[in-house]
């Protein structure tokens, strides 16, 4: 059975925080405002899964009201989602990504993104597509104020 997922998320950028995305650590004057590391890419990624499965979303089993997540790798979430796949006997297919940032400019570390969600989720690099967009200077994400990422991804059960 084949199942696919659509995922999005976006945060605020402000100074003072950590810029995390796909996995990685992006030297930038604004990180992503979030109960966790703020990884955008990822999060979006872990609801896109979490429905292909109909497991509901990571709010479910992530709440930013709980303490155990306070400032967690979102890594860490992703493992978990990956679980709850395997748990339901599913396997991922591929994922494709967008990540819309008017700045930094993120093709040099779209590699190192892949490498790193396809270390994390056991999928070879050719699993996983990362692109990235700019918001042509258009609304938060265009100046510079806030970062989104969609996702969507193939699942099969086994």
């Amino acid at each position: 059975m084949l199942r696919t997922g659509f995922g999005y998320d976006l945060h605020r950028l402000e100074s003072g925080y950590d810029l995390w995305l796909g996995g990685i650590r992006i030297e930038h004057e604004k990180g992503a405002v979030a109960h966790s590391d703020g990884d955008t890419l990822i999060h979006a990624i872990c609801d896109a899964l979490l429905g292909a499965a109909c497991l509901g979303d990571i709010g479910k089993h992530f709440p930013d009201t709980s303490s155990d997540y306070k400032n967690v790798d979102s890594k860490e979430l992703l493992k978990e989602v990956m679980l709850l796949l395997q748990k339901e006997r599913y396997s991922i297919q591929n994922i494709d990504t967008t990540v819309i940032l008017e700045k930094p400019k993120l093709a040099p570390h779209i590699e190192s993104m892949r490498k790193q969600l396809a270390a994390v989720l056991q999928l070879e690099t050719s699993q996983i597509s990362v692109k990235a967009k700019t918001n042509e200077k258009t609304g938060l994400i265009g100046e510079g104020d806030a970062v989104a990422a969609f996702a969507v991804c193939l699942i099969n059960r086994k």
